[in-house]
């Protein structure tokens, strides 16, 4: 990783494999003229399940793996606003055998620095016995092409 604001979160763009569009929404804006600090996190979940489904195949509603997020956290670095159109990173830091720690990001339009970053983790549980379960094949390939250094 090029540079970093502490040891395992990636500040540029080009340290994201995996980049997906977000349009901010008028309902984004706080009372302040820029997106509140909440809507961050609904936009690393929806990038990573983005990620997910598209290319790890998972089946929310039907499938027998389902993730549930343990820990999150973020780090706002520089205000986004409605309307912009924004660019989410992600990242995988930590692959276990029913676990996933993410980096994510979130960037503005032309910015090379993240306006936000953060990290969640997933444990992969199975839908019934909510129980942790090893991941399947083809979401853990797909996963492994999201790893980075260490």
């Amino acid at each position: 990783m090029s540079e970093t604001t502490d040891a395992t979160l990636a500040l540029l763009r080009s340290d994201y494999p995996y980049l997906q569009s977000i349009a901010t929404r008028w309902m984004d804006n706080d009372i302040y003229g820029h997106v509140n600090n909440v809507n961050y996190y609904s936009y690393f979940d929806t990038i990573v399940n983005q990620f997910l489904i598209e290319r790890g195949g998972l089946d929310i509603h039907g499938g027998n793996t389902i993730g549930f997020i343990v820990e999150s956290h973020c780090h706002y670095r520089s205000p986004v606003a409605f309307p912009q159109q924004l660019q989410g990173g992600v990242q995988v830091l930590k692959l276990g055998n029913s676990s996933v720690t993410y980096g994510v990001a979130i960037f503005a339009p032309e910015q090379r620095q993240a306006a936000a970053l953060g990290s969640f983790t997933h444990v992969f549980v199975d839908r019934h016995s909510q129980r942790p379960t090893a991941l399947p094949q083809e979401l853990r390939s797909a996963l492994q092409s999201l790893r980075v250094e260490d």
